[in-house]
């Protein structure tokens, strides 16, 4: 068992980076713990291992007395004299007992020990290299894809991805994907450092490339004007593989935000872009004047007839029916974005030349939404106002999404449930066509 033992220490050393000694001393301990457990629990034992030669010795401590009550773990003072004539009552003397004895107990205390010394040491390594960068982009190569499959069978399976960073594994969970990305492995990837955790084996670093967190700190590596503070991020907002939103002003008034950021031609933005898969950024001059901000947030789109509602945090307002899919977006995920930005709720029509043309539209569109998804004309004007004038403008959309753009709770669910029976029976209607040809 010595050399196995020497091969050990070496090895823990040079390739570990663990102490020779600290590894003598938790193998020496866990060894004397796990023997005295088993085979030898009336007595006291210690474990000495040699560090240049692994040779491993065993001794029974048994405490020096002038009656023995307990011979496993007391000795006579006349016989202990024998072999030291130094000691006295209440000293310790060790016996030297045969290695052999603890058999596999030894070596299963060791093995245990190793494992648990260099899991320890990993988790002391990584948090001291890593704590600090928590926050931060780090760089890293796909290890390896793995499966998991849900607990609930109607959410299906997930695929994560384990990132060798330096070293040290780090897991980019499928939520933490910008959609649509894909990876192999020996794929480079680079993504934010936002925890330190543990999958049972070890430490592993929390990545990100979904995180808001994750396109600040790549525009800080990329512009200069970030990094020094000249120009600092007032808010961003994400909806990660479609757009950011960032609100920023200058702290010198010679040196333009946005300029800064966009960079000659688009180039410093553009190489962020290309690193979030062609995920569109809008920077925003930032204005402590909420009627700037919001013209500034809405360009290149102009908004008329303006309403603010403080007490109600909502403003209302009017864009030509040429800007009104530019200002909603897909799924009126841009309008929910700008709304988060600002902060306040946005009540959005279009402004046409002639009013009874806008009530015919409004009128047209109500109706169908009634005649398609069954819901009331109330509830339908609703939609049209935050945009929302077809089914299929409804796909993908949420409860919380429709909220936030406005609406109530209660027409918040009866949209999203409206659609979720009127989609059910196209597919149903579908089908059966599908067996009638």
């Amino acid at each position: 068992m010595s050399q196995q033992i020497l091969t050990v220490l070496e090895y823990m050393e040079k390739e570990k980076g663990i102490p020779r000694a600290e590894m003598v001393r938790t193998i020496s301990e866990a060894i004397a713990i796990a023997a005295q457990k088993s085979i030898n629990a009336e007595q006291v034992l210690e474990v000495a291992i040699n560090p240049k030669t692994g040779a491993l010795k065993a001794y029974a401590l048994l405490r020096v007395v002038d009656s023995v009550g307990d011979a496993n773990r007391e000795i006579h003072v006349q016989k202990a004299a024998e072999e030291d004539p130094s000691v006295k009552i209440g000293d310790t003397v060790r016996r030297e007992i045969d290695p052999v004895i603890l058999g596999r107990i030894a070596a299963q205390a060791a093995r245990s020990a190793i494992t648990q010394s260099v899991r320890e040491h990993e988790r002391t390594r990584v948090a001291g290299q890593y704590e600090r960068r928590v926050g931060k982009i780090v760089s890293g190569t796909i290890m390896r894809r793995e499966i998991r499959e849900s607990r609930f069978a109607e959410k299906g399976s997930t695929t994560d991805f384990v990132v060798n960073v330096d070293g040290t594994e780090g897991m980019l969970a499928q939520r933490d994907i910008i959609p649509g990305e894909e990876f192999r492995p020996g794929d480079g990837v680079r993504a934010i450092l936002i925890g330190l955790g543990s999958n049972g084996y070890g430490p592993m670093l929390t990545l990100s490339r979904t995180s808001p967190k994750f396109v600040a700190a790549l525009l800080h590596l990329e512009i200069s004007e970030l990094a020094d503070g000249t120009v600092e991020i007032v808010r961003l907002v994400r909806d990660a593989g479609y757009r950011t939103k960032i609100a920023v002003r200058s702290n010198d008034r010679r040196v333009d935000p946005v300029g800064a950021c966009v960079g000659s031609h688009g180039i410093r933005i553009k190489n962020i872009i290309k690193e979030l898969g062609g995920e569109k950024i809008d920077v925003i001059a930032y204005s402590d004047d909420l009627q700037k901000f919001f013209h500034e947030a809405l360009r290149p789109a102009i908004p008329q007839n303006v309403h603010v509602d403080a007490a109600d945090q909502r403003i209302r307002f009017e864009v030509p029916e040429s800007d009104l899919a530019l200002v909603i977006g897909r799924g009126g995920k841009n309008a929910r974005l700008t709304s988060r930005l600002l902060n306040w709720r946005l009540d959005i029509s279009t402004a046409n030349s002639g009013q009874a043309k806008f009530d015919m539209n409004v009128q047209q569109a109500t109706e169908s939404l009634n005649a398609s998804i069954g819901l009331d004309a109330a509830c339908s004007a609703r939609l049209i106002g935050i945009g929302i004038t077809t089914p299929e403008a409804l796909d993908g959309v949420t409860v919380a999404d429709l909220v936030d753009a406005g609406l109530e709770m209660k027409d918040a669910v009866s949209a999203v449930d409206a659609y979720k029976n009127y989609k059910k029976n196209r597919s149903a209607t579908a089908a059966t066509q599908a067996e009638q040809s």
